[in-house]
């Protein structure tokens, strides 16, 4: 009887493991190097400057004599290319800065595997000194939005005013996670992630982010999946995450003294629109924007709508 349960045993494992090498065998996506992806995604006006041991991928657009550029960050495993539907339509009359943080896209892992709001601020205000910028205005999605309401705090005399678009900074209620961060949170197999990255897994994300799926484009999927295997990107999430305290720091938000306009995306499901509406309520004279239809990323889901509500509020500042 013994015999039989082993050699019964044995069968299930070795199908189990025939399963998952035929996973592994189909979906094998390892680490690309940036000088592979460089050519497409880092096409001018892209640069790249040494900041905190890390060559940074930036795009620095617009006259350089703005005396308050506008500063765009981006959130978890995006990039700075989130944000070209607002640079196309405010570079014209206003110098607009955009960079890759640590951790992420075509910038990278950090060298000292740091990824918590505290080092992403030091190196958000070291990009500001390296690009001399003395004020600006500060925006940003998601991630992107924790640092720069965090730096607006810690460098209070260089931010003329905040854009906040479904910025993190309260403790997550989330409705829906993407799956590509739920697996990147996950033991054991975010290990397995650093190799093997089914294209549906990003094609699933991005949907989930999006107010209207049928908007994520094959070109997108692209981009999201090449910043995602490129080199360390994937060991740097699952860092970050290890790293993240969800609403720490909250109760300083209300000291935010400076124009502040919170957008939001009434179909995002990972923040709802009950944070937003919380922002507004501790930022005092803060604006709200609701967009009922968009998501989680309403600044690259609908860049037209979204960018003509920051004009109009820079144009009130």
């Amino acid at each position: 009887m013994l015999r039989k349960v082993l050699r019964w045993l044995g069968v299930v494992v070795g199908a189990l493991a025939l399963v998952l090498l035929l996973i592994v065998a189909v979906h094998w996506a390892p680490d690309r190097p940036v000088s592979q992806l460089e050519p497409r995604w880092a096409q001018p006006p892209s640069t790249f400057v040494e900041v905190g041991g890390m060559r940074v991928h930036v795009r620095d657009e617009g006259p350089r004599d703005d005396p308050k550029p506008i500063v765009l960050l981006h959130g978890t495993s995006a990039s700075l290319h989130t944000w070209e539907g607002w640079a196309r339509a405010l570079r014209d009359k206003r110098r607009v800065i955009r960079f890759d943080l640590p951790g992420f896209a075509l910038t990278g892992p950090s060298p000292d595997g740091r990824y918590d709001i505290e080092s992403y601020v030091r190196f958000t205000r070291a990009m500001l000194d390296r690009l001399a910028v003395r004020r600006c205005v500060l925006a940003g999605n998601s991630l992107g939005g924790k640092i720069a309401w965090e730096t607006a705090l810690a460098d209070a005399g260089r931010v003329e005013a905040l854009v906040l678009v479904d910025a993190g900074g309260y403790p997550m209620e989330s409705q829906s996670m993407p799956i590509g961060f739920r697996l990147a949170k996950t033991p054991v197999v975010n290990r397995l992630t650093s190799l093997v990255l089914p294209r549906s897994i990003i094609v699933s994300s991005l949907r989930d982010v999006y107010g209207d799926p049928t908007k994520v484009t094959p070109e997108l999927i692209d981009l999201y999946f090449d910043m995602a295997i490129r080199e360390g990107n994937r060991r740097a999430l699952v860092a970050r995450f290890a790293q993240t305290q969800h609403g720490a720091g909250s109760e300083r938000i209300a000291q935010l003294k400076i124009p502040t306009l919170v957008m939001w995306g009434g179909r995002d499901r990972l923040l709802p629109p009950a944070h937003g509406e919380r922002f507004h309520r501790e930022v005092a004279g803060s604006k709200l924007v609701i967009f009922d239809d968009l998501g989680h990323v309403p600044h690259e889901e609908d860049p037209a709508r979204t960018v003509a509500a920051v004009q109009g509020f820079l144009g009130g500042t």
